[in-house]
């Protein structure tokens, strides 16, 4: 079933619903920021996370190596944009990575620019999609009355979006969420709005370290990399859920969490493979009473 083609259909739609792709489509990037982007980067940044996801999928590889694996799927021009060279073509080809810059989820054009602003990145947009899409635990909306960040330098405002960023938490109702949130987006500060590498930003260095408030540090997008498959349980479970979710098509509830929680326990066997996640699904209580109710209807 995995290696059937028209398991490309699963990947195209379940990919919009986890990942917000479907973003992607109502983009507009600043012109002046980044007047590189044009429709063809568009379509190559979604082409790029659908042919990963759909490798991964038809080999029926670990969930885990979405995150961990050194390789994507690219053309020539999203290597261009990568600046990767020796990469001619419209077509897409499997090209690993030594950098541990690209390769899996994190280093992906696609993912890095819904999660970014239409003119610079956000740590907060960034560090709230890691938390509530693989990490499961999304933060509180923020209060109605918090003032937006300001460019860099205005109203004598820091140059650095670090600094900015402390001075913003200085607010007590936002210091308990943008703890958890900031230091993941800062982590992937190294990538532009649009996932472009980038080694300083506003006129100063960019700094990728970052340490949440149990005491835990890591830097930049490797560290990121290895902090989320520490929290591996936390990573199935979620993939676990919102798969189940597209799968039954509703939002999953408190009483499908025990399922969820037995399909990700019994799938650690065999390693989190696609498949066991998937089977596991097909035999739970949540969707065989969906059938159910949709044979009813």
């Amino acid at each position: 079933m995995l290696a059937d083609p028209r398991s490309r259909a699963l990947v195209e739609s379940f990919v919009d619903q986890w990942l917000q792709m479907s973003k992607l489509k109502g983009l507009v990037p600043d012109s002046d920021a980044f007047p590189e982007f044009d429709e063809n980067l568009r379509d190559a940044m979604r082409q790029e996370t659908e042919e990963f996801v759909t490798s991964q999928l038809r080999e029926d590889r670990s969930v885990t190596d979405l995150l961990s694996v050194n390789y994507s799927y690219i053309n020539e021009r999203l290597a261009h944009h990568y600046g990767i060279p020796n990469i001619y073509g419209n077509h897409f080809r499997k090209v690993a990575f030594d950098d541990g810059v690209r390769g899996g989820l994190l280093g992906q054009a696609s993912v890095l620019t819904v999660t970014s602003y239409p003119n610079r990145t956000s740590v907060v947009l960034r560090g709230k999609w890691l938390l509530a899409n693989l990490l499961g635990a999304p933060p509180a909306p923020p209060p109605a009355d918090v003032p937006s960040l300001k460019d860099a330098g205005q109203d004598g405002q820091p140059r650095s979006l670090r600094d900015r960023m402390e001075q913003h938490r200085k607010n007590p109702a936002c210091s308990a969420c943008h703890q958890r949130m900031d230091p993941l987006g800062f982590a992937l500060e190294n990538f532009d709005a649009l996932g472009k590498w980038r080694m300083v930003a506003d006129g100063e260095k960019v700094d990728v370290s970052a340490a949440l408030p149990d005491g835990a540090t890591f830097n930049g997008v490797a560290g990121l990399r290895n902090l989320l498959l520490q929290h591996k349980d936390d990573y199935v479970r979620t993939l676990t859920e919102k798969l189940m979710a597209y799968s039954i098509g509703r939002g999953i509830e408190y009483y499908d969490l025990p399922a969820v929680r037995k399909i990700t326990r019994e799938s650690a066997p065999a390693d989190y493979r696609w498949s066991s996640l998937i089977l596991g699904i097909v035999r739970s209580q949540p969707f065989s009473m969906a059938i159910v109710k949709e044979k009813n209807q």
